[in-house]
């Protein structure tokens, strides 16, 4: 009898594995998606592709990942083509993908619903961010693959409308793996430059394979996070890409890109025409209304009293002037006549020179007086004119109201400085008069002493003066006597 053969978990497995991997190389198998999972440190896909009565592990690895355009995702219907094969460690078979694509759309439109779905959603299409275009750009900057007949219909347009304008042409690859990382390295450096005021994306038309290159979502990040406004222009007019949604503009096609950046020289004429004669419209009537603000502000009551109130005042500063030069005349009249009068008192004594020194110092002071009293009279006068000047362009009411108090406080300070001046003047004065009757003879005369004079009226004071029989005068305090010299004699010491 022979014997049973025992197999080891390992070895029924390889065996396992030898029979299906060369039967099942190269299969399809159609199904959809649930389970999905796709590792981030890695890239890998692990999914199970099931049916109504089945399911199967399926595997892709990052390799093949990098060449699916579309999204995988839990209840999506595919595709998959690859090789089956056994997980020895879990004894699994599975499916080992090499490519993938949706049932229905094909897989570059799945890719692209979904991207646009997921922008969308992110806000990358709103129009409240869109930028607006300038109105005549002094330089516009092109992203196109220089050999292409987009470049050519670009220049021939531009050339047209407006010849004299800056065209900068940065060339790329326009489709095929890395144009778009081309396209975002051209608008890095225009942004880094700042060359350029406006930017035209723009390529002729073709497939959805030929213009993916503006489906990538690294192209549309960089259109968003631009900060020159940038018109599309990518196929014909019934293509749309990604980088259509996310410009600030979209044009159908690349001669349209140019149409729109630059207006033409008849347009800008015909804009400038209206801006002209809405401007002219505009200040004819901000002249007029001015006009009439200016007639009702020239008849309004308060013009009228202000300048009735300016003429009291000038005439109240005129009448106050002429008020202190009365009193100040009056004052110095006073003053000279006690001064005449102190000067006929001392007259006739020998203190006539310090006298006239006095009379001529007091004459200085009442000089000085009156030319200092002047000189604030004339500041006084000319701080009154600047304030004329200043009340035209100033409130008039509180303008008013504020010289008012100022004017009374001036004269009230005026009023006190003056006060105070001749208060001091009349306190020297009396004191020097006070001084002088100190030092008058009279005094002495009162303390019955006696003054002698010869017959020339000169003062004696030594008996060498006169002689024998000579006729003397002598001065009491109260009258003269006549008296004849009949002897002399030294006082002894």
């Amino acid at each position: 009898m022979p014997q049973r053969r025992i197999w080891k978990v390992s070895e029924l497995t390889g065996r396992i594995r030898s029979v299906l991997e060369p039967a099942f190389n190269d299969i399809t198998v159609e199904g959809e998606i649930s389970n999905c999972r796709i590792i981030p440190a890695s890239g890998h896909a692990y999914f199970t592709l099931k049916d109504a009565k089945s399911q199967i592990r399926c595997v892709c690895f990052a390799t093949q990942m990098r060449a699916v355009k579309f999204k995988l995702e839990d209840g999506l219907h595919i595709t998959v083509r690859g090789s089956i094969g056994v997980y020895e460690q879990r004894g699994e078979y599975q499916i080992y993908v090499q490519t993938m694509e949706p049932v229905g759309l094909g897989a570059l439109q799945l890719a692209f619903e979904q991207l646009k779905k997921k922008l969308a959603a992110e806000g990358l299409f709103d129009q409240a961010r869109k930028k607006p275009l300038p109105l005549l750009p002094c330089a516009i900057g092109v992203i196109t693959s220089p050999t292409g007949a987009a470049i050519r219909d670009i220049l021939r347009v531009l050339k047209r409308r407006f010849p004299n304008a800056c065209v900068l042409v940065y060339p790329v690859k326009v489709q095929g793996v890395g144009a778009a990382q081309e396209i975002v390295e051209a608008l890095r450096h225009f942004h880094a430059a700042k060359c350029a005021e406006v930017i035209i994306i723009a390529r002729g038309g073709g497939s959805l394979e030929d213009l993916w290159a503006f489906n990538e979502e690294i192209l549309a990040r960089a259109i968003f996070a631009a900060e020159i406004p940038i018109i599309s222009g990518v196929g014909h007019e019934i293509d749309f890409t990604i980088a259509d949604f996310v410009a600030d503009l979209r044009a159908p096609t690349p001669s349209a890109a140019a149409e729109l950046v630059v207006r033409s020289r008849d347009e800008f004429d015909a804009t400038v025409r209206e801006h002209q004669r809405r401007l002219v419209h505009h200040i004819r009537f901000r002249i007029s209304e001015w006009k009439h603000r200016t007639r009702d502000l020239e008849t309004h009551r308060g013009f009228r009293q202000l300048e009735m109130l300016l003429r009291n005042r000038r005439q109240l500063v005129d009448d106050m002037a002429q008020s202190l030069a009365v009193g100040m005349h009056l004052r110095m009249a006073s003053f000279r006549e006690r001064l005449t009068e102190a000067n006929a008192r001392v007259g006739s004594f020998d203190l006539r020179t310090r006298a006239q020194v006095l009379r001529r110092r007091i004459d200085q002071r009442c000089d000085a007086l009156t030319g200092a009293m002047e000189r604030l009279l004339a500041r006084k006068r000319r701080t009154y004119v600047a304030s004329e000047v200043r009340f035209a362009g100033i409130d008039l009411r509180a303008r008013v109201g504020k010289l008012r108090a100022s004017a009374e406080r001036c004269t009230a300070e005026l009023g006190v400085r003056i006060d105070r001046l001749l208060v001091g003047r009349r306190r020297k004065l009396e004191s020097a008069m006070m001084q002088l009757d100190e030092r008058s003879p009279l005094n002495i005369l009162k303390r019955g002493f006696a003054i002698a004079y010869d017959s020339s009226g000169k003062v004696l004071r030594s008996v060498d003066q006169v002689g024998i029989g000579d006729e003397i005068a002598v001065r009491l305090e109260r009258g003269e006597l006549g008296a004849t010299v009949r002897s002399k004699s030294t006082a002894q010491p």
